[in-house]
């Protein structure tokens, strides 16, 4: 390494999987993004599984990849394998998604986003459920330093593993803002809503269909809604445990006013979220939350819950409920409505704080800092 450039690898495999991207696989590929944009000084090595997708950022002298052909296992064994025999060897790796190399012999930085499955294991399959709790236990010891991507999360590792807190620093996520904006123009929203066949002033729900998600009493609280005219938008892939959500919709007999979309494309997106009257994310746990500022950026008052990231990013711009009360999470979308323009204004002011070019200059200065 050179007196002042660092050469970083990164685990972009996340962002590299679909062209689809939720969760963790938007996540990281804003984070790629934003490191792309904003540090030419430095060099980086991005490691994948598959071939590049196209919309992944252009290699250029300072920004490559390298294409390791998957295996079973590829960040347990392959990838490290190519860190130790590979040339040229990062001087630092960041693994942005709660996994670091095994056996890497690269001082390793990862980023964990949450410990739902440590909260809930009784939501998790049992497979899933050993390898988030041993492969994450594992990542953060051989880590040299953690990135929580909320002040929650990182509370919650100390809790729970006992670290230190000057081993871990907060890197909040950020969100496209070209395409989640206010003031969309309204034929095209009617136009994207056609396709998903909704017709009427909605109430948005907008994530994979799991129990954590707290969807059943969303569902619940729906029907207790004094405007029998709205209708509800779940808009998401089944994610796992999902089917009580739908036994929960034919139970109260809501089948004409509940819209499951499953996937909605990036496209699509903004125009959903702009279309509704409400956004709600009662989760019984969340890590950050995207879709939360996602909603807020394009004007549209917002629901959450009082547990986990949700209080801390949403910070006084949203309505905030009980998620385990039914009432209050109906009581809550009546407030919404009720008070959309402050909450609209609260909201669009809240944005402003969440920037992946932010998010990556930070992450650039903790790896610095290691060096």
């Amino acid at each position: 390494m050179t007196k002042g450039k660092m050469l970083v690898g990164v685990d972009g495999n996340e962002a590299n999987l679909v062209h689809n991207r939720v969760g963790s696989n938007e996540a990281v590929f804003g984070l790629l993004n934003g490191l792309y944009s904003v540090d030419q000084e430095n060099e980086y090595l991005i490691y994948l599984a598959s071939p590049l997708l196209t919309d992944m950022p252009y290699p250029r002298d300072s920004w490559n990849y390298r294409i390791i052909p998957p295996t079973k296992f590829w960040t347990q064994w392959r990838l490290p394998l190519d860190l130790y025999l590979g040339n040229p060897k990062p001087d630092i790796f960041l693994s942005p998604s709660h996994y670091a190399p095994r056996f890497s012999p690269i001082p390793t930085v990862v980023v964990v986003a949450d410990l739902g499955y440590l909260k809930f294991p009784q939501y998790y399959t049992k497979k899933d459920y050993w390898q988030l709790k041993n492969w994450t236990e594992y990542s953060i010891r051989k880590a040299a330093h953690i990135i929580a991507v909320s002040e929650t999360t990182k509370k919650d590792l100390i809790e729970y593993y006992m670290l230190q807190p000057e081993k871990i620093s907060i890197v909040y996520h950020g969100y496209k803002k070209k395409i989640f904006k206010k003031d969309l123009n309204k034929t095209d929203i009617v136009s994207r809503l056609k396709n998903y066949k909704i017709d009427s002033p909605y109430i948005l729900f907008l994530g994979s269909l799991r129990p954590t998600k707290n969807i059943e009493r969303l569902i619940a609280a729906f029907d207790i809604l004094r405007n029998k005219k709205l209708k509800l938008v779940i808009a998401g892939k089944k994610g796992w445990f999902y089917e009580s959500v739908f036994t929960k919709v034919a139970e109260l007999k809501l089948e004409n006013r509940v819209v499951f979309t499953d996937f909605v494309s990036e496209e699509d997106l903004p125009y959903i979220i702009s279309g509704a009257e409400v956004f709600t994310l009662p989760s019984l746990y969340e890590g950050f939350g995207i879709p939360v500022i996602e909603a807020m950026a394009c004007g549209v008052p917002t629901l959450v819950s009082n547990v986990g990231s949700l209080p801390e990013i949403s910070d006084n711009s949203a309505v905030i409920v009980d998620p385990y009360s039914i009432a209050e999470i109906s009581a809550g979308i009546e407030e919404c409505m009720k008070d959309r323009k402050k909450l609209v204004e609260k909201g669009l002011k809240r944005v402003k704080f969440f920037d992946w070019n932010k998010s990556a200059r930070n992450v650039i200065s903790i790896l610095r800092d290691l060096l």
